[in-house]
């Protein structure tokens, strides 16, 4: 790293979509003692970047600006922090970045040894980007599996064919499970080649109804679409079914709450991402065994990360959407 500044993709204030986004150079970070400098290969976009600028969590979030937004990488190792034991220069890694720090849409990020994984040559620098956020919304949400024993459960993904939900299906259904997936018509053939075993078209009746194919009321719901009303998912739901929201608004909060007044078994639970280490290690395993895979949408260079962000926005991603510097 003889030269000290990086090309990064950033913006000034909230709003202004992917108009707002400039480029510019800036100084590439130092480790702290926890963290390596990590040289990007890749990088993901994730509706939560998008999100942020637009204001959903104004005033906490950015912290500061100009900010760099972007939280999945994957990349090599080109600096090591001083108490840093699981890495050294040369590796190859994918990471989450802190929302509070950004960083993603740039050549180069600090990265917490913690929230890290070693990537194995069998997995492709875009196909590591892809993971992080996605993968371990996924895997927490399927954690509302551990609790059954004696039968399979039967499980709904909305947007099934989007960056969270491909993953869910495949997670899903290395769990056991019997998974129904809601999609537009167009993902519903790679919705069943990912695992599940009855898919619904969204436009259709059927589909805007949520109703299974097979009349099987639904034990868990992964819902990573907007938009569907709890009145909708609640006929569809065993006697202690719950709907676990991966974007929880301001609705599910009031849902919730009234859920609670009214004592009822079926439970709608807002998701907030608590991602570990350890967890990451996990998926990229599933991964390197070929029993997990990242669909891509599409793949962009850094210098057109607006036509990305556009495109996340647009909100008809299948997979995830990557950058390379």
């Amino acid at each position: 790293m003889a030269e000290n500044f990086m090309q990064a993709v950033l913006y000034d204030s909230y709003g202004g979509g992917p108009a707002a986004l400039k480029h510019g150079r800036v100084p590439i970070p130092s480790p702290e003692k926890d963290e390596v400098v990590v040289k990007l290969e890749a990088g993901s976009i994730n509706p939560f970047d998008w999100k942020v600028q637009k204001g959903m969590l104004r005033p906490l979030l950015p912290r500061k600006f100009p900010y760099i937004p972007g939280t999945d990488v994957a990349g090599e190792v080109v600096a090591v922090g001083s108490e840093v034991k699981k890495f050294t220069t040369g590796d190859k890694v994918l990471a989450l970045l802190n929302p509070l720090n950004g960083g993603g849409l740039a050549e180069f990020s600090a990265v917490k040894e913690s929230i890290a994984a070693h990537k194995p040559p069998e997995i492709s620098a875009p196909e590591a980007a892809g993971l992080p956020v996605a993968g371990l919304t996924a895997r927490q949400a399927l954690t509302h599996l551990d609790g059954f024993t004696g039968r399979q459960p039967n499980i709904l993904i909305t947007a099934a064919s989007g960056g969270v939900g491909h993953y869910a299906v495949q997670l899903a259904k290395l769990q056991n499970a019997h998974v129904t997936a809601t999609c537009g018509a167009r993902n519903m053939k790679l919705v069943r080649s990912l695992g599940a075993d009855e898919v619904l078209d969204y436009a259709t009746p059927d589909g805007a109804a949520l109703n299974s194919p097979s009349q099987r009321k639904y034990d868990i719901v992964v819902h990573c679409a907007t938009g569907i009303p709890w009145s909708r998912f609640e006929p569809n739901l065993s006697p202690t079914g719950k709907v676990i929201d991966i974007t929880p608004s301001f609705g599910t909060l009031l849902s919730c709450a009234m859920q609670k007044l009214s004592f009822s078994k079926k439970k709608l639970v807002p998701l907030l991402l608590n991602p570990e280490g350890e967890d990451l290690e996990d998926l990229v395993k599933l991964m390197k065994e070929g029993k997990l895979k990242t669909v891509i949408d599409s793949m962009h260079p850094l210098s057109k990360a607006q036509t990305a962000w556009a495109k996340s926005i647009e909100g008809h991603a299948t997979g995830k959407i990557i950058v390379q510097p």
